[in-house]
């Protein structure tokens, strides 16, 4: 694996802790960036954008337009896999 997939994967996984955190479970791309860079990962805000198309697709979150930003929603299977309960190729598997 290159180091890009492996911050990709992290970056995913950031996502849906994130996402697991929040009031309602559902946080705005902007916020999502902003968090991710106190994380350490210097990603731009479409590159949020691609992550959360990306964890839509794989059914972790359900997205929708706001204006520019998109607002996630993280589903039970996307808490799941930010538990470790359940994997999914792409996503790190978090630590103890």
């Amino acid at each position: 694996m290159s180091f890009q997939d492996y911050l990709r994967r992290d970056v995913r996984l950031v996502i849906l802790r994130v996402l697991s955190e929040m009031p309602e479970y559902r946080a705005n791309s902007s916020v999502i960036t902003n968090v991710l860079d106190q994380f350490g990962h210097a990603v731009t805000r479409d590159q949020v954008k691609t992550e959360l198309r990306w964890l839509e697709e794989q059914g972790l979150i359900q997205l929708a337009e706001v204006g520019s930003v998109l607002v996630a929603t993280l589903l039970e299977r996307g808490q799941d896999v930010a538990r470790g309960r359940a994997k999914v190729d792409g996503v790190a598997k978090p630590g103890a």
